[in-house]
């Protein structure tokens, strides 16, 4: 028995150290873990909602990249959630009622989806209704996440915050390749059903969060926090005045903005190439483990390159490997004996690694951009006009799809948006003297106050809403 007990702490101090970074696997943690889990594994549905806009709502590729803009717009408004829940509490609480609330939030909008919805307006508050539940969600644990780092040390918190990062990435990758499998079998409502079942393990997670509620005896406390609140939208809009702040934004915002043909390409891919659910499936599986090694690259390699170097360079490279499409596109990789469906697999593979090591920079530039005293409301700013900016390039692209009279059916011009689509990313080389020579800091803030815990955005964590703030693609868009 002595020996079976050695073993077993041998087992567990093992897993303590190498899956959860020696962070003690307790009740709360694994209820954390779990929320950044859903967020990954909710991307189940993603092509089931593709292919339910185009075969069931028969909406053009246009109104599909309209529509994906609009049902960005919670994620503008991040910050406002962190507001809400540090000075709303519900029932006396601040956190936990706000993820149960998500999670029921993003069941309806999954059940919705997969029984009511009939119609485009419909579609898109269904969706939009999700994006919600998951942009309340990610902020709130994002905050339970920094308020237990803050007590750890410098190393712990990281390791932290990676934890929570593998777990979302765990998620998606689990959903990647079977996103495509259930609708070889299923039909998108039923993948809806099943997608509906997810956000209930938020709202089951809450109630394993630790949380103090607030009572009378801390009016004083919220009295000083109300005079800390506006001494810190004060900080904002000393910061916000920064040149050295609102130009590298604004480059980042025109980097962001440029227009995409992801939905274009969605239906040349089905309708034209035909291909099936399964087969993109794996090309999600693909370019989530490209996302992985593009992430490994730049952490191994390009970490300390300059921002004008690495923003320029991979720009310029971006745009030359993304026009590879057009072979895709005129059909040339067949005169090349090159199948289509191997041509979108390496293609999607070698755009998506350099997107990704194009877009960490974005997230590093945003958190240096923050200086004491305002770190986490503005950094929560700065991504949502990230945000933002994805919504601008899904516009757009609807708008130059309707030009260019591009349908579910006429692809006859997609060879154009693809050029516009690539040349429009090196507009932002104009502008490449916005960003700052070297790793310089903003000057701090006179403060007296410590960094809010609220409407908390991790660098570190931002990278799981890849489904909203990554990059526009521009190679298959699959």
């Amino acid at each position: 028995m002595l020996i079976d007990s050695s073993g077993l702490s041998k087992v567990k101090d093992s897993i303590t150290e190498k899956i959860f970074f020696g962070h003690e696997p307790s009740a709360e943690l694994i209820a954390i873990l779990s929320v950044y889990f859903v967020q990954g594994i909710l991307g189940l549905a993603r092509l089931a909602v593709s292919f339910f806009l185009k075969d069931e709502l028969m909406l053009s590729p246009a109104q599909v990249s309209a529509l994906f803009g609009v049902v960005a717009l919670p994620w503008m408004i991040k910050p406002l959630f962190g507001f809400m829940s540090d000075g709303l509490p519900i029932f006396g609480y601040r956190r936990r009622p706000y993820l149960v609330l998500s999670g029921i939030l993003g069941a309806i909008a999954w059940l919705s989806m997969a029984t009511v919805v009939h119609s485009s307006w419909a579609a898109t508050a269904a969706i939009a209704l999700s994006s919600l539940a998951i942009a309340v969600s990610d902020v709130i644990v994002d905050s339970l996440v920094v308020e237990r780092a803050r007590v750890e040390s410098q190393a712990d918190a990281g390791s932290l915050q990676s934890l929570c990062w593998g777990a979302s990435a765990v998620g998606g990758l689990v959903t990647a390749y079977f996103s495509g499998i259930l609708l070889e079998h299923f039909t998108t409502r039923t993948v809806f059903f099943i997608t509906a079942s997810f956000p209930l393990i938020v709202s089951v997670a809450a109630w394993f969060i630790a949380e103090s509620p607030v009572n009378q005896e801390t009016n004083d406390t919220n009295n000083t926090q109300d005079l800390s609140i506006k001494h810190q939208l004060k900080q904002l809009r000393q910061a916000v005045s920064q040149k050295t702040i609102w130009l590298p934004a604004a480059f980042v915002f025109i980097l962001q903005a440029t227009p995409t043909a992801e939905s274009a390409f969605f239906y040349f891919s089905t309708n034209e190439l035909h291909f099936e659910p399964e087969f993109l499936g794996r090309v999600r599986l693909v370019t989530s483990l490209a996302s992985l090694l593009g992430i490994w690259i730049f952490q191994r390699f390009l970490k300390s390159v300059s921002f004008r170097l690495i923003f320029g360079w991979s720009t310029v490279i971006s745009a030359v490997l993304g026009m590879t499409m057009l072979l895709l596109v005129t059909h040339t990789n067949r005169a090349l004996g090159i199948d289509d469906h191997w041509f979108s697999l390496g293609d999607s593979l070698i755009l998506t690694v350099m997107g990704q090591i194009a877009y960490m920079p974005v997230l590093v530039l945003a958190a240096r951009l923050c200086p004491p005293g305002v770190e986490a409301t503005l950094f929560a700013l700065l991504m949502s006009v990230f945000n933002l900016a994805g919504m601008v390039s899904y516009e757009f692209g609807a708008i130059i799809m309707h030009w260019l009279g591009i349908t579910e059916s006429n692809f006859d011009s997609l060879w154009i948006l693809v050029t516009i689509t690539n040349l429009s990313t090196l507009l932002p080389l104009v502008f490449l003297n916005w960003l700052p020579k070297d790793d310089t800091q903003p000057e701090a803030l006179p403060t007296n106050s410590e960094p809010f815990i609220q409407n908390l955005i991790l660098p570190e964590q931002e990278s799981q809403v890849i489904e909203s703030t990554a990059p526009p693609t521009r190679g298959c868009g699959l």
